[in-house]
């Protein structure tokens, strides 16, 4: 029997001041007799690799999909008395191997150390990618054969083993080269694209005017502005709305029609609540991310590729496989019936380009940059377009910008700077009186907090409630000089703020930061929750920004 440890923490960037921990942890389990397998994976050990592999344990594996392993077992070797594993095949990812670029790497590790102490697997756990590729019927067969989702990995496994044995012909090999030839004529490049890219300048990552010089033109709006993240509740009447038409039970003029009323009773809300900046509530999105990838061609989704994204909760990522191209307004038509239905300003609501990215399946025959910053362009006509429709303030949200983060620090700065010129390439279009917001949650991000100002957006929400303020003191650590909304109550929980609670949240804002800078909004959208909850908790939340308004005008007179 060997017991397997999974290793993720070896390939921090913190590892090597953990050592004699991990040492002691590992000689101490090595008394109990039974042979231990160290799995690392998601990235290189970088320099711990010299004293990892010589922890006692029976087995060791590697990621060789992603980092610089191939190169450390060059280097340094791998001891005689222990088995490794190759994580050869990608397992966050769900393209399917190409022989001619993995097995001369196999064929290298198998010459360098022995076959009989090799294994070929999955770079990591197969829970990040869906079940079955072949249960895909309605994706285009040139597509679906080249993808891999568990069961195809596992078929790699044994495909791979066999190559290295030499038991596979050539024939086999062949036949896999050629669906990928099948693949690459079915979804070859777009000229528009790549001539975009071509000729991208420096003033198109950039807005017109500084932050300072823009903000006397942007719309005038009393102190502590109202307004949530986007979303209202996704009740069961607008989900079947949504599966009716999918089912053709609604003509697409029915449907809209009913999206229509959904609506405008989410800005009557808005209204009679008291918000300031309202939103249309996105009653037509499944997804943040799903929504737009299915208006953007270069993008494919399964019927059945569900993976975990948390919790209880699941979803089908979107299959980039091709240049990204928006062919039509995606966001237009919902914002001009709700700018329609009030005077108030109405937010254009996007997803930004990174977190698209990062919630998707990218390719691999092309960076993750250039992916970026395609989907930039397709959102940078958005923004024009929103904006020639009469929307004075937009919201792009980039939620998963940390997310992306590398796990090794050293190799932040390379990421940060095509992720922030992504966002800023899709937001730099508008004019300066267009206020541009964006919004993050998921994380604390005081350690890149230089890098979320280079974003440039006019007002940023953060989800700050639920870090008991830690999000907010590191803006006010880091300098932010933008504005910010710092989540005045946790929309995970479905207890209904008091006013007095959500007053003294603020308090603490304005003890942070200047008055001018604070915007007031829930840490993040509303989808999840009820309206009974909703309807309560905002009325507190405006009735608690009426007290501070109140008291800061009072203290401004005194």
């Amino acid at each position: 029997m060997q017991k397997r440890l999974n290793g993720k923490s070896q390939v921090l960037g913190d590892a090597n001041s953990w050592k004699e921990h991990f040492q002691t942890v590992y000689n101490s389990l090595d008394t109990v007799g039974i042979p231990l397998h160290l799995v690392t994976y998601f990235d290189d050990l970088g320099e711990t690799y010299p004293w990892v592999i010589d922890l006692p344990v029976a087995a060791i594996s590697l990621d060789l999909t992603r980092g610089r392993n191939l190169e450390l077992i060059k280097t340094h070797g791998f001891p005689q008395n222990k088995r490794l594993g190759v994580g050869i095949i990608d397992a966050r990812n769900i393209w399917q191997v190409r022989p001619e670029k993995v097995v001369p790497i196999l064929q290298e590790i198998v010459e360098t150390l022995n076959e009989t102490s090799v294994d070929i697997q999955p770079s990591a756990s197969l829970q990040f990618v869906p079940y079955d590729a072949k249960r895909e019927k309605r994706l285009p067969s040139q597509l679906r054969n080249v993808l891999s989702f568990a069961e195809q990995k596992l078929q790699e496994v044994v495909f791979l083993a066999r190559t290295i044995k030499g038991d596979n012909t050539k024939t086999e090999q062949e036949f896999i080269e050629l669906t990928w030839s099948t693949f690459e004529e079915f979804s070859p490049a777009n000229q528009s694209v790549q001539e975009r890219l071509k000729t991208l300048k420096i003033d198109d990552f950039q807005r017109s005017l500084s932050y300072g010089l823009r903000l006397d033109s942007q719309i005038t709006l009393p102190l502590f502005p109202t307004t949530t993240i986007g979303s209202f509740p996704q009740t069961s009447e607008v989900r079947q709305l949504r599966v009716r038409y999918k089912r053709g039970e609604l003509s697409q003029s029915e449907y809209e029609a009913a999206i229509d009323a959904q609506i405008a009773e989410s800005i009557k809300l808005q209204e009679e609540l008291g918000l300031d900046v309202l939103v249309h509530g996105e009653f037509e999105r499944t997804d943040m991310v799903e929504f737009f990838g299915q208006q953007l061609l270069g993008f494919a989704f399964t019927e059945n590729g569900w993976v975990q994204s948390y919790g209880s909760r699941y979803v089908r990522p979107p299959i980039i496989y091709g240049d990204v191209v928006r062919t039509a307004p995606m966001t237009v038509r919902e914002f001009k019936v709700a700018q329609s239905l009030t005077e108030k300003p109405v937010k254009g609501m996007l997803t930004a380009p990174v977190t698209i990215l990062n919630w998707s399946y990218p390719r691999i025959d092309v960076s993750r940059s250039e992916q970026a910053i395609q989907i930039a362009l397709a959102l940078r006509d958005e923004v024009a377009d929103l904006e020639a429709a009469g929307a004075k303030v937009i919201q792009v949200d980039e939620p998963a910008l940390r997310e992306g983060l590398p796990l090794k620090p050293q190799r932040w700065s390379e990421y940060l700077s095509w992720a922030v010129d992504a966002f800023r390439l899709a937001t730099a279009v508008a004019q300066p009186q267009t206020q541009i917001h964006t919004h993050m949650c998921y994380c604390e991000f005081g350690d890149i907090i230089k890098d979320i100002e280079r974003l440039d957006a006019d007002v940023i929400s953060i989800e700050n409630s639920r870090s008991n303020n830690q999000t907010l003191r590191e803006i006010t650590e880091g300098g932010y000089s933008h504005q910010v909304g710092n989540g005045v109550y946790d929309i995970h929980s479905p207890v209904v703020p008091t006013t007095e609670q959500i007053l003294q949240q603020l308090r603490t804002g304005v003890a942070n930061l200047p008055v001018k800078q604070i915007w007031v909004n829930p840490d993040c959208g509303l989808k999840t929750r009820r309206w009974s909850e909703v309807i309560p908790a905002l009325k507190n939340m405006v009735e608690a920004t009426k007290v501070l308004r109140e008291e800061t005008n009072a203290t401004v007179k005194s």
